[in-house]
């Protein structure tokens, strides 16, 4: 039996801007983990995950119809990762077996609520992972990337796929997406070993070292978002405010790329002056498009990180889910934790992960 854990992430800075091709964001892997087993087998092969079985529906209404969002089903993006993987695999010269998958989650709670983890990208790249040592593909980390996220452009459309990064990659990283036109056109003429092993343009994933003082603490408002819903309400609201939504866009790129030398100068006061600036950007673009990012819990947690010598902001889509905190080791923290339980904000446990030296 093969099994293989992933983490996932947190948004430190650049949310949104994100998913416009070369503006950069800052993203951490967390010791979360979603895992997944694979056992050979004989005839059929089954998929299985106990946190997803009762996994409700999410519907909308798009001109008065009923819509569902296969977004928010991980096992579309199972599915689809078991298919390009294979489909590599079978470019490799591998023969197609069958066998059980099985997954296990640590991104939701016990009921199933989620952190904002980023799982969907997690058990796109745990599917990836367990599928390269099963069929002994020896891929690197930038191919698990690659095939990880052409599954979420499958199936999610939107997006920047910088939780697949963290989730490869893990520990501390500076990413900008690529160009989804440039790889939808190629995926038209290449096979897909020629895709994986071309430049995909404006992609990068820089690893960081974060500065040894650093702290992270992480906030959660019990009160999940839906990143891709969320996602889209921006892109739809920004085509009808052009111009600000460009200034936005370049005072976004300047932050975070200030925040990446802040890392690389090991420079903490400055890497929390840049998280409070981008705070105020992602207020700015609610002005912009009128989509809620910092929901009033989330406020409070920020606020409450400010008064006690912290740099607070959303993390990721916003609209719920968690908030991130960047203090240093100095700094006492109890009397912060005390103010967010009493302000029922859930400090959770998490810790950067780092994957083993191989």
């Amino acid at each position: 039996m093969i099994e293989v854990s992933v983490p996932g992430k947190l948004f430190i800075a650049g949310e949104y801007a994100v998913v416009e091709p070369g503006h950069p964001a800052v993203i951490v892997a967390v010791d979360q983990f979603i895992t997944v087993t694979i056992a050979k087998t004989q005839g059929n092969g089954s998929i299985q995950s106990q946190q997803y079985s009762d996994l409700p529906i999410k519907w909308t209404r798009r001109k008065n119809q009923l819509v569902l969002d296969v977004r928010e089903n991980p096992f579309h993006y199972i599915l689809a990762a078991i298919h390009l993987t294979e489909k590599y695999a079978q470019e490799q010269g591998r023969t197609l077996a069958f066998y059980d998958l099985k997954v296990t989650s640590e991104l939701d709670n016990s009921s199933g609520r989620k952190y904002g983890l980023g799982s969907s990208g997690a058990v796109t790249v745990a599917t990836v992972k367990a599928l390269d040592a099963f069929y002994g593909l020896g891929m690197d980390q930038m191919t698990v990337f690659k095939i990880s996220a052409l599954a979420h452009l499958e199936v999610q459309g939107n997006g920047s796929c910088g939780d697949i990064a963290a989730s490869c990659y893990g520990g501390w990283i500076a990413f900008s997406t690529f160009d989804p036109g440039w790889v939808k056109t190629a995926q038209e003429t290449l096979t897909m070993t020629e895709l994986l092993q071309a430049t995909w343009p404006q992609l990068m994933i820089q690893p960081l070292a974060a500065p040894k003082n650093l702290r992270l603490l992480i906030g959660w408002t019990g009160s999940p978002a839906s990143t891709s819903d969320l996602v889209d309400q921006v892109h739809e609201s920004k085509e009808h405010r052009q111009e600000r939504y460009r200034e936005f866009l370049a005072d976004s790129r300047q932050c975070v790329e200030e925040m990446i030398q802040a890392f690389n100068q090991k420079n903490i006061p400055l890497i929390k002056e840049k998280i409070i600036e981008n705070r105020g950007l992602l207020h700015r673009l609610t002005r912009i498009t009128g989509v809620v990012i910092e929901t009033p819990a989330l406020k409070t947690m920020c606020d409450l990180a400010t008064q006690y010598h912290g740099a607070a902001k959303s993390s990721g889509a916003g609209g719920g889910d968690c908030g991130i905190v960047i203090t240093d080791q100095k700094t006492g923290i109890l009397p912060l934790m005390s103010a967010w339980e009493k302000a029922e904000i859930i400090p959770l446990p998490l810790h950067v992960y780092h994957y083993p030296q191989s």
